[in-house]
Parts: C-alpha cells; sequence; structure tokens
C-alpha cells in the first residue's frame, strides 16, 4: 500500500515519535510505500519519504495551522490510505494515541493548584479541543485505534463516534532489546550496592507523569527502608529539593540497562493514554505500580506482575503497593506475545487495510 503516515513533530524523547518510528521501520520492511507529513524529523528514518509541512503560527494557532496545511499537502497526491497520529481535519484512520485533550486538562484540573485554574484553559487549549471535535467527527474520520480500553471509554463519553469503528491495538516494543540489560554494569554505574532496593521512573513532562507523588512515596519509604535508592531519567527541571537517594541521570539511550538494574518501576501519571515504558518495563521483567489513570495498567496482572493504585496521588497508597515487592524483590514474567511490536504492527495494519478497502469503493 502507499500509505501517508502524520506526525506534527519528532522529539527524540517523545514516547508517540519513538512508536511511530518503530512502527515505520516495521511497515517498511513489509515493503509498504511510506510518506511521512511533519514539519521537521530529527533523524529520518530510512525508506520514507519526507513531506515537510511549513507552519508559521503561534503556539496558539499552531496545531490548527498543521492541521490545515497537511490536508492541502494530502489532496496534492492519492494515497491508499492516510493515518493520522495527530489530530487533523481528515484521515482514514487516526490513532488515539495522545488520548483526549479535554480529559488531560480535566485531570490536570484536579491536581494543578487553585490559582493556577482561575483563568481556565487558554487559546492553545481551546484550539486543540477544537480540532479534537472535529478528528472525531465520523464524517472525517474512517477508524480510530485506540492503545487503552480507558481511550475508548473517553471517546464514547464524549463523542457520538460509532463503537464499532474504534479497534483497540495495544502499543508494541522491542521485546527482545528490554531483555539484554546489564544489571551489574548499570547498578555499578550508579553506585547503587546489592543489597539496595532500587526504584525506577521513566518520562519526560514530569508533572503529568506524577513523578511528586512518586517521590513522596519514596520519601515515605525510605524512614523505614534506608536501603533504597530512586533512579529518574527523563527531560524535565529538576525539583528544588528530593529526598535522600533520589538520583537524576543524565539523558539515557540505553534504557534497557536500567530497567535491568531496577528492582520496581513507580510510575503514577496524572493521564497517560498507555505509557510504552510500562511496557518496556515488563518485557525486562520489571515489576510496575502505575496510575489507574494509566490505560497501561491494563495489562498489569495485580500482584503478578506489578498493581494498579486508585488513590495514586496520596503517598501512603503507592508505599503501601511498593512495600510488598520491596519485602519479596523478584523479577516478574508477562505475556511477551502480547507486548511485542510485531503484534502491534499487524494488529495496526490490519486496520490500515481495511480502511484502504472502504476508501476504494
Amino acid at each position: 500500500m502507499k500509505l501517508a503516515l502524520i506526525r506534527r513533530q519528532f522529539t527524540a524523547t517523545g514516547g508517540a515519535e519513538l512508536y511511530l518510528q518503530r512502527l515505520l521501520g516495521a511497515l517498511a520492511a513489509r515493503g509498504h510505500e511510506l510518506h511521512l507529513f511533519a514539519e521537521g524529523w530529527d533523524n529520518s528514518p530510512a525508506n520514507v519519504t519526507l513531506h515537510r509541512v511549513e507552519t508559521n503560527a503561534t503556539r496558539a494557532t499552531r496545531n490548527i495551522r498543521f492541521a490545515e496545511a497537511v490536508k492541502e499537502n494530502l489532496a496534492r497526491e492519492k494515497f491508499d490510505c492516510v493515518f493520522s497520529l495527530e489530530r487533523t481535519l481528515q484521515q482514514d484512520v487516526y490513532r488515539a494515541g495522545d488520548g483526549l485533550h479535554r480529559v488531560w486538562l480535566k485531570r490536570r484540573e484536579q491536581f494543578s493548584p487553585w490559582w493556577k485554574n482561575l483563568l481556565g484553559p487558554g487559546a492553545f487549549h481551546k484550539n486543540l479541543i477544537a480540532l479534537e471535535n472535529q478528528t472525531f467527527d465520523p464524517r472525517n474520520t474512517r477508524r480510530v485505534i485506540v492503545n487503552s480500553e480507558m481511550v475508548r471509554r473517553e471517546i464514547l463519553e464524549n463523542f457520538s463516534y460509532p463503537a464499532e469503528r474504534i479497534h483497540l491495538v495495544r502499543n508494541g516494543v522491542d521485546v527482545a532489546r528490554f531483555q539484554r540489560g546489564d544489571r551489574a554494569a548499570t547498578r555499578a554505574k550508579l553506585g547503587v550496592k546489592e543489597n539496595e532496593f532500587l526504584f525506577l521512573f521513566v518520562g519526560s513532562g514530569w508533572e503529568r507523569k506524577g513523578l511528586k507523588f512518586a517521590l513522596g512515596a519514596f520519601d515515605l519509604l525510605k524512614k523505614k527502608y534506608p536501603a533504597l535508592k530512586f533512579a529518574v531519567i527523563g527531560k524535565d527541571h529538576a525539583p528544588a529539593s528530593a529526598p535522600d537517594g533520589v538520583m537524576f541521570p543524565a539523558a539515557v539511550r540505553d534504557l534497557e540497562n536500567y530497567y535491568a538494574a531496577a528492582d520496581l518501576f513507580l510510575f503514577p501519571p496524572i493521564y497517560e493514554p498507555s505509557a510504552n515504558v510500562v511496557i518496556e518495563a515488563l518485557a525486562a521483567g520489571l515489576p510496575v505500580i502505575t496510575s489507574a489513570n494509566n490505560g497501561a495498567g491494563e495489562i498489569i496482572s495485580e500482584n503478578v506482575t506489578g498493581n494498579v493504585v486508585r488513590e495514586f496521588w496520596k503517598p501512603e497508597a503507592l508505599a503501601t503497593a511498593a512495600e510488598k515487592w520491596i519485602s519479596q524483590p523478584r523479577r516478574v514474567s508477562a505475556d511477551l506475545s502480547a507486548l511485542s511490536l510485531e503484534r502491534n504492527v499487524s494488529e495496526t495494519l490490519a486496520v490500515l487495510e481495511l480502511a484502504a478497502k472502504e476508501k476504494a469503493r
């Protein structure tokens, strides 16, 4: 098939962009003709024709201008299927990998200081919500892919989009990569002794990812278990103060080594459609504690591969869940086939082929 894929901007740390990079490689390997429409792309992937979409706009209008420009660009060429990973005006398949912006705003309002909510959402957020309305208009989008049941429910609760046109395709990762980590060497690099229990957090945008909740729980546990360490990996401003034992390693590319080095993955986001880092951790055999606002929690077997905490904003709730794993440190065994990128690509391609057949009629 001749496929057009849309993502506004690639960043080296973005989960959705990394997902798209892997997907492009897998689709190219299967012989599909790939065209990527984006403002820019660091390290443009091989076997992909890049269409640079120029947008000259302010932050408030940038997403809308990009969507309009993409529509104009797509009209110049014929594609079997247009697959968008961005809120855009017209596409055959939309992957709601970023979830719903209106839901994120509600979650953020729950946990932000009162004074931050006085003025309500600004122009950027209002424009993005308006664009979201266009995207989930069934006249503009043939099929929708969601990466969790949580996002499916949110779509049905907020839009009149046909349920039968929503497809669940869970995220996938390179499972083999995350089983190759070097535990001993990485713990030595971090200065973590064999008898010390190491927590791990991975993610950028620490407000949304819930780092403050994780640090609060760690601080509580540290009083009872002095031999605890915590490695926080991601791009953001380090907090003014952090509990003793918390480390902020510089940006790393060998995440598989850190998953291998850690004893527990603690990731309690305010809102996360389905975090790739949870899948990576499980692929590495690392138990995971996450929040009920993370769609990836749906693949966790309670007390077997981790825990999903409802009141994740309470340090004692996270600490109670973590204490079970501290008292009995162990690796876990998840269904690796369900975590694989190959499974994700096959299921995604099935939806794209279905939309292409509908389009050709």
